[in-house]
């Protein structure tokens, strides 16, 4: 069971465990069949979902708030996505906290440069690098989704779900 305070907010409470699903770098301007079969495959019965960035159009943010929905502006969202979401986030979620933020420069070093945005999370939501990441150091599980329907050098889509009970785990999955 769920119990949300408020349509945006960021806290959570749950009674048991959470299935969060995580997408980045949607580039898109209108929502396509290709989302759709994304989120009647994988996110439809999410408890939550959370979208760092780079999503391009309001059209989508309505779309993805089926569910509770969490979402920051990327470097190429334009000003009405700019308007609506913030550049990082923080959200609680029972014990844990999760930041959220797009990213910014080149893939290397991206990790060492959003850290400090977030002194004290237990995972870090990224996106930009259009890379997969799900590791942890030094306590925080670094978690990027890659990219669901934008371009991937590797040649696959992905997108991430992360399972929160007594811990965080996060999942990469193929599209």
């Amino acid at each position: 069971m769920v119990f949300i305070c408020g349509g945006r907010s960021s806290l959570v409470f749950w009674s048991e465990g959470m299935k969060i699903g995580v997408l980045s770098d949607t580039h898109l301007y209108e929502v396509t069949q290709e989302l759709v079969d994304i989120y009647n495959t994988y996110l439809s019965d999410a408890d939550m979902i959370i979208h760092a960035g780079d999503i391009v159009s309001s059209n989508i943010v309505d779309f993805l708030e089926k569910n509770v929905f969490h979402g920051v502006q990327g470097n190429m969202d334009p000003l009405e996505i700019k308007a609506l979401l913030p550049e990082k986030k923080i959200v609680e979620v029972g014990n844990f906290s999760l930041g959220i933020v797009h990213g910014w420069g080149a893939a290397s070093g991206l990790e060492e440069r959003i850290l400090p945005l977030f002194p004290k999370v237990d995972v870090i939501i990224y996106g930009h690098s259009h890379i997969i990441s799900n590791h942890e150091k030094n306590g925080v599980l670094f978690f990027n989704p890659g990219t669901a329907t934008g371009y991937s050098a590797a040649g696959v889509n992905s997108i991430g779900i992360l399972e929160v009970a007594e811990t965080v785990k996060g999942r990469i999955i193929p599209v």
